[in-house]
């Protein structure tokens, strides 16, 4: 009898980043990961946030209608920038853009892509339940399609 664990092939590869040293961090282990897996797609994803208030939209939008679109050009440069240098050759690259609340928009947009695996970094922490993991990352781990590696930040 064959006891051994299928290996799973990662053809699409998310790495969600907000930007931060520990979200760096973490895209160094999806490249890797990408690398292992031949003919893969790293997918770059970074969800904008929502004003939380409904008034605070509306004011936004009066004083400059051509706001998502700015946003969506700023963020396309930042992620060019800071990614897209570091993507070696043979590496497909996607890169995309949500607005909403983080987790949500990483667990939709792996959905949506048929996503193999999804790999961010940890932040911060806070009440049980999330000291190990953080806000979003709590919410991907619990909520994905499929496994998520979670990169702790480095110790101090």
């Amino acid at each position: 009898m064959d006891e051994s664990i299928p290996h799973p092939d990662f053809n699409k590869i998310l790495f969600a980043t907000d930007f931060s040293p520990n979200a760096d961090r973490a895209f160094v282990f999806a490249v890797n990961m990408a690398l292992r897996h031949a003919g893969s797609e790293l997918h770059l994803l970074h969800v904008i946030p929502e004003p939380p208030a409904q008034f605070w939209k509306g004011y936004i939008y009066e004083v400059d209608e051509d706001v998502d679109a700015r946003a969506r050009r700023e963020i396309d440069a930042k992620l060019a920038e800071a990614y897209r240098p570091r993507v070696p050759p043979g590496i497909r690259l996607e890169i995309a853009m949500r607005i909403g609340e983080a987790g949500h928009g990483i667990v939709e947009y792996a959905k949506e892509q048929g996503v193999d695996m999804v790999i961010i970094g940890r932040q911060g922490a806070g009440k049980v339940g999330k000291i190990f993991f953080g806000n979003v990352a709590e919410r991907v781990v619990r909520k994905s399609p499929c496994p998520v590696l979670v990169i702790p930040p480095l110790k101090s």
